[in-house]
This record gives structure tokens, sequence and C-alpha cells, in this order.
């Protein structure tokens, strides 16, 4: 199942795993798995295995019927096999009529349908890839504590909610990668790389660097990513090539190399170029395809080795016609010690992707060096029509970033800024109500982002993002009122539960995280629950909703077994079903009065019952 991943994003991770095939078996038809199956054979490098059922379930007299004939499953399926499934099956619903059918349709085809992919570096989170052959990639340097002083404070004081900014920023600014180095020598360095990769892959979509010299952080990183990051980095050592390419290996990740050895950095382009060779080579021994090798060809200081920064350019240069690898630059280093920094780094930075640059490693918030970045993008066809150009310089400038005492509580929990959002709540509480702040931000924020969730545009974690955003304002909240004597004002009280039968609980646990964000009062009664022990409830908390889960075919009769109980006991409430393998029509043929197909339309739901 691909709940909150982007198949593409799933794509490319699992191949860069190591697995031989990719296999798709989930409740869905064969014609709704082909844009699955498309994105699959498009991102991976392996054969893809469809099993499709035979459209979507519906219980009829006691039995379980599904919607498609093998004549219209058979059709479905030849379009999943020209879209490149490599190897076909049966799930839920299908039966040796079918099964002669698909067998038909192999003899007919004889082999699987041959793909010619082109040898890409893909980068990806699990929402979302970056291809790098498409242009410039823009790796934000922000959280790395080198000559950072409020990062470092906040590194050893676990102020999760500074870095977390940092992530939104870069991201909103333009970012394709984001680097993450949390190396201080006092700190558990493997511990806090996993706590800043959790808290920054929570509010942005995009690949991470995992950016250590301690292999045992670079691999808690890489572990802990949901995708394929950089690795950042190796270098001409061969006990540092022996400690990490391993890991890059394992993981199937992108690694970095630095053009250094035991000698140092050589002081010629043909003597760096000489160690990005070996690195690629060691890298290939390993197992690891020169589409996931990138080289650094170093950046040093112009005020104190100034004859260098050509040296620089030449070994880019030479990297990219020589070995066919893409490089990457910390181009910051190159101003250190000179006045106007930002000035100095943008046309340096103009200079090095003239030479074959790929992959800048700059600050996304310098409003100097991402102009460069856009005007190189339009001048090298990589940005058509110069629409992202226009859209961002035709009203005369850029929009400027976000100053903390301009952004409103809406978008502080909008881009899940906790402490923030926590921050404008209580200002806000010294001349509003309390349900004002929650029907006049929080409401919209959630709204806003259920509404890219409906239409395709981001996926579960985005959805989820606000929810720590909206949980520290709501704890002000609470801690207000019940200072004032006030009882927090709820919009209504809902039961849910995984009914009799069922040990599946993540929809369930995701809808409920989603009502309370709501406002909603929630009685969670877990899983597998009797419809007695349902009914009880109900009663007892008089809720006038109740939301029923299942995930099984098999589970179903309780659901409908646990709404008429309700019915026999007469208790004025609604009931709204949901899981995978519900539709519309289980839910009429359980005798619910409502079908939510995700935790988004369980609000609307809501919403209907306790506010019209």
């Amino acid at each position: 199942t691909f709940m909150g991943c982007d198949p593409a994003a799933a794509a490319v991770t699992l191949s860069g795993l190591g697995v031989d095939a990719l296999g798709v078996n989930c409740s869905l038809g064969p014609a709704e798995l082909l844009p699955v199956v498309k994105k699959l054979v498009e991102y991976s490098d392996v054969p893809v295995l469809v099993q499709a059922n035979a459209g979507l379930p519906c219980e009829c007299d006691g039995h379980t019927h599904y919607n498609v004939d093998p004549e219209e499953y058979a059709k479905s399926v030849e379009k999943l096999i020209d879209a490149g499934a490599a190897m076909l099956g049966g799930c839920c619903g299908t039966t040796p009529e079918y099964m002669a059918r698909l067998a038909d349709l192999i003899r007919k085809y004889q082999k699987p349908k041959e793909i010619c992919r082109e040898r890409k570096t893909v980068l990806c989170s699990a929402t979302g890839i970056h291809v790098m052959d498409k242009h410039v990639t823009v790796i934000g340097e922000r959280i790395n504590p080198t000559g950072k002083k409020r990062l470092k404070e906040a590194l050893r004081t676990h102020q999760m909610d500074y870095i977390v900014g940092e992530a939104i920023d870069q991201t909103k600014n333009g970012a394709d990668v984001l680097d993450i180095n949390v190396g201080l020598p006092e700190l558990d360095e493997p511990a806090m790389m996993r706590e800043v990769v959790d808290a920054v892959c929570a509010v942005s979509p995009l690949p991470l660097q995992i950016d250590s010299t301690d292999p045992k952080a670079i691999e808690a990183g890489v572990r802990r990513f949901a995708g394929i990051p950089i690795i950042n980095s190796v270098n001409g050592k061969q006990e540092i090539l022996d400690a990490v390419l391993p890991i890059a290996k394992k993981y199937g990740a992108v690694v970095l190399g630095l053009t250094l050895d035991e000698a140092g950095i050589p002081e010629t382009p043909e003597g760096r170029l000489a160690i990005a060779e070996r690195i690629l080579k060691e890298a290939q021994r390993y197992g690891i395809p020169k589409e996931k090798v990138l080289i650094d060809c170093l950046v040093l200081t112009a005020s104190a080795q100034q004859e260098q920064v050509m040296t620089t350019l030449l070994a880019v240069r030479m990297v990219k016609m020589q070995l066919g690898l893409k490089t990457v630059l910390g181009v910051s280093n190159v101003s250190f010690g000179l006045p106007n920094r930002p000035m100095f780094n943008s046309v340096f930075l103009a200079a090095a992707l003239g030479a074959g640059l790929d992959a800048p490693i700059i600050n996304p918030m310098s409003e100097e060096i991402m102009r460069t970045v856009r005007i190189f993008r339009v001048c090298n066809c990589e940005d058509p029509s110069a629409q992202d150009y226009i859209a961002r310089f035709g009203q005369e400038t850029a929009p400027k970033q976000t100053a903390e005492s301009d952004r409103d509580l809406k978008s502080c929990i909008l881009e899940g800024r906790a402490e923030e959002a926590a921050k404008k709540a209580a200002e806000m509480l010294s001349d509003q109500e309390p349900m004002r702040l929650v029907e006049e931000h929080f409401i919209p924020a959630l709204n806003e982002v259920g509404k890219g969730f409906e239409e395709g545009r981001i996926f579960l974690p985005q959805l989820m993002q606000p929810a720590s955003g909206v949980k520290a304002a709501f704890e002000v909240i609470r801690n207000f009122s019940a200072k004032s004597g006030l009882k927090p004002e709820s919009r209504g009280k809902i039961v849910l539960a995984t009914v009799k039968g069922d040990i599946h609980d993540i929809g369930k646990n995701i809808v409920k995280m989603m009502l309370e964000n709501y406002g909603y009062t929630v009685y969670d009664l877990g899983r597998d629950v009797p419809p007695e022990e349902i009914v009880a409830a109900v009663q007892k908390y008089g809720a006038p909703l109740v939301g029923l889960s299942a995930l099984m075919t098999t589970t179903v009769g309780a659901m409908q077994e646990t709404i008429e109980l309700l019915h026999t006991k007469k208790i004025p409430c609604r009931v709204m079903v949901g899981g995978a393998v519900l539709t519309e029509e289980y839910a009429k043929m359980v005798g619910a009065d409502y079908y939510a197909k995700d935790a988004q339309q369980s609000v609307k739901i809501a919403d209907r019952v306790f506010l019209q």
C-alpha cells in the first residue's frame, strides 16, 4: 500500500535497497493500479509484479462479490502490461476464469515489454522525488552548526522548533535538498542525528543530505530517513571509503566524494581528478552505480588561496567531461574573510555553474545567490518559458523572508511551527475568545491542508504536518481556560473503534488525530472492540456520532452487527464507517449513515452532524 507515500518515491527507495522485484498487491482493481504501475516502472530498474483485485468488493446475500468481470479485468490488465508490468497475478475476487484470461494475455505478449531506462541520479523522500539530471540542485546549508551560534544552542538544548523553522524556510525559498549536520563534540551525534531527521521530515518533503564524519551518525541518519539521501561524505582515504561505502550500498544512498586524501587537497585539477576517479572505482567495487556518485572538488578561500579558486573550477570541468560524474561545491567557503560575501558568492556560483556544477551547497535565504540560480536555470533551458523566473520576479522583486513577528497563527500551524504557534496563541488570547482562535485560525489552516490532500497535491505526512502546531496552540488554550475557570468548548463528542475481529488501527488513529485537531472530543475505544462495548460507550458519553473502522473484508460483518445493535437499542446517533475494504456501497449495505474514504472526509462528516 502507498498510504502516505508517493509511488515514485517508493520505487526509487526500494530499487536503491537492492530488491529483485517490486510487488503491487493491494485492495484495488487493475484500472485503479495503472497510474501506480506507470510510476513504479518509470522510476525503478527491477521488474514490477502486479496482483490486482477483481475490482472493489460488495456484499450481497451474505456473500462478497467484486464489480469487475473477467473480460473487463483482462482489458484493464492489458493496459498494465503495456505500461511495463513484467509479472501478473490475481488477488481478491479473482477465480480460475480470471487466471485463464491472464494466461491468454501472457501467451499473446510472450515476454515482458522491454523498458529502456535512462540512468539518472534520483533522490527522494517518502512523499516526492528529485531528479538531479533535470536542473541545478540547490542543497540548503543552514542546518549545520559551523559558525552558527544560535543553531549550536538549539542542538544542545534540543530546541527542535528552531531547527524545524530553518528547514521550513529553506524549503519555501527554493532548496531542493536539505543538508543535516549535527556535529558538536559534546553531543551524542547518532542520537541527535535521528532526532533532527525525524523533526525535519515532519515538516519538509525534501530529500536530505546526511552530513557527518562519523560513520555511526551517518548510518543513524540514513536508516532513519524514509527515502534516498545523499551521504556527505567520503574522500580518497581508503579507511574512510571502507567505512562509509558499505553504508551507502546497504541503504541505496547517493554518496558524495571529496577530492582529498592522506596527502591533503591537491593543488592541481589533475590531482583532484585522480582522487575522484579513485573514489568512483571504489564505489563501483562496492556495487554502487556511477549515477550514485557525486564529487566535491572543494572550494578554498579566495582571501588566503586565491590561485586555488580557478583550480576548483577547472577540476569541476574535468570531472564532468572525463568521468561523467555530477559535481557538488560548498560555495560560501570561497568568500570567507572577505566583505560583501553574498555578492562574492553569487559571482563565484555563476562561474561554477558555467564550469558544469550540478549542486551548489548554498544559503537559500540569500536573495542574491538564489537570483543567480534562477537566472542560470533560464539560460540553461531548465526553466521552460522562464515560468519560475517570471513568477518569482515578475512583480518587481521576490517575496522577502517572513520574520517570526510577521507570521500569523494560521501560518505557524500550516508550517508545523509548534513553538511559534503556542506563542502566537498566548498573545492572541489577551483580547480574543478561545473558540474564535479555533474557528478563525485552526480550522482554516487544517481545511487548506485537507484540500491539498484531496486534490492529490500533498500526501499523508503533509496532511499530518500541522498537528504539532495545533497541539501546542490547543495546549495554551486549555491552560488559559483552566486558569480562567472556563471549560474548554468542544465541537462535539465522537466515539471511535476498530470493530471486533480486526486488529488494524492505523487509519482510526489518524482519524482521531484529525478530529481532535478540529476541536472534537474523541473517545477512542481501540481495536477488536465487541458491538456491546461500542454501544455502552455511546450511551455513557452521549455521543451523537460513532466512527467504525475495518481493514479486512471478513470483519465487515462485525461492523454491520454493531450498527444493528445501535438501532435495536434505539440510540440516537449517526454512524460513519471507513477502512481499506470499505466503499460507498458497503457503507449502505451495513446500514451506516456515512462513508468516510479518508481522515479528511471524516472531519467533513463530523461538521455536517454537529454544525449544520
